[in-house]
């Protein structure tokens, strides 16, 4: 069981982040959020985007037309540029599950290979003011593979949307955040949480894998699924699970796969009900989360 004191933090934190968000709601003309019930649901026809919406920054732009399309019944992102390939329609409540596999092209430099899976994305196209949907993203790059980040954004009259998540976390040596289910509960509004068994002192240079890295061989297809119930997000990378969250807002939106600079490519993108396993394993989480008294 929390704590009174835990449980009044909590009210309160999520009391301002619906404060704000709603402010920001009010403004805007918000798709309603797609709950998958009996069914599956196949946003990606495996022919060309229908279904999609894209993003390149307008520095970027003459590229376009080259960045985003279908190879071989896949999404290609080409990694010129830096934006996103983005559902049209919002989601909530889901088990998303899709694979990816490095391309050839890099950006050049000589770091790891880098893209991502944005989830619950709002806002206007590239946040406002940067290049991502306000978001929480999990994190694709090389060695880092299951990680969160919140992403905020503005809205297109410059107000704050808020994005936030709570997680059980342990420090290690490099004192980087790394989910853990019998860590202390701490909130994320900025920093990065890292998967749980991120290696101390990887190096993330280009094509290098951690000790424990789930993650398939360079050339490989990688699973990635992510368990969205209420407020909490459970990541799988390969079967395992990585990382979990909860406290998060917002709970619902679009499903953005991220364009940052490094040639990737998605398959078998589907939203799926959650099943009987999803929640038990959710609710296993939860049970983890309350720390007690």
């Amino acid at each position: 069981m929390a704590t009174a004191q835990q449980s009044v933090l909590k009210l309160i934190v999520v009391s301002v982040l619906l404060i704000g968000a709603g402010e920001w709601c009010a403004a805007q003309d918000m798709p309603q959020p797609i709950e998958p019930k009996g069914e599956t649901i196949y946003p990606f026809n495996g022919r060309d985007l229908t279904g999609f919406t894209t993003w390149l920054r307008p520095e970027d732009r003459p590229a376009k037309g080259e960045v985003y399309g279908v190879t071989d019944g896949m999404i290609h992102i080409t990694g010129e540029g830096m934006g996103y390939v983005a559902t049209a329609g919002a989601y909530k409540n889901y088990h998303l599950s899709v694979e990816y596999k490095w391309g050839e092209r890099t950006d050049g430099s000589k770091y790891v290979r880098n893209s991502g899976i944005l989830l619950h994305a709002t806002g206007p196209p590239g946040n406002a003011r940067d290049t991502w949907m306000a978001s929480i993203e999990v994190q694709l790059a090389q060695g880092c593979e299951g990680d969160f980040i919140p992403i905020r954004g503005n809205d297109a009259s410059g107000k704050v949307i808020p994005v936030a998540f709570t997680a059980n976390a342990t420090r290690g040596a490099d004192l980087r955040p790394r989910w853990s289910e019998s860590g202390q509960a701490e909130e994320f509004t900025k920093s990065q949480l890292w998967w749980n068994d991120h290696q101390v002192g990887f190096q993330e240079l280009l094509d290098t894998r951690g000790q424990q890295d789930v993650a398939s061989p360079l050339g490989k297809w990688t699973l990635v699924e992510c368990i969205c119930r209420e407020d909490q997000i459970t990541v799988k990378v390969n079967g395992k699970t990585v990382n979990h969250c909860y406290n998060v807002y917002p709970t619902s939106g679009q499903i953005l796969l991220e364009n940052e600079k490094n040639e990737i490519f998605f398959r078998n993108l589907k939203i799926q009900p959650l099943t009987e396993e999803d929640s038990q394993l959710v609710e296993e989480r939860e049970a983890d989360d309350q720390p007690s008294k």
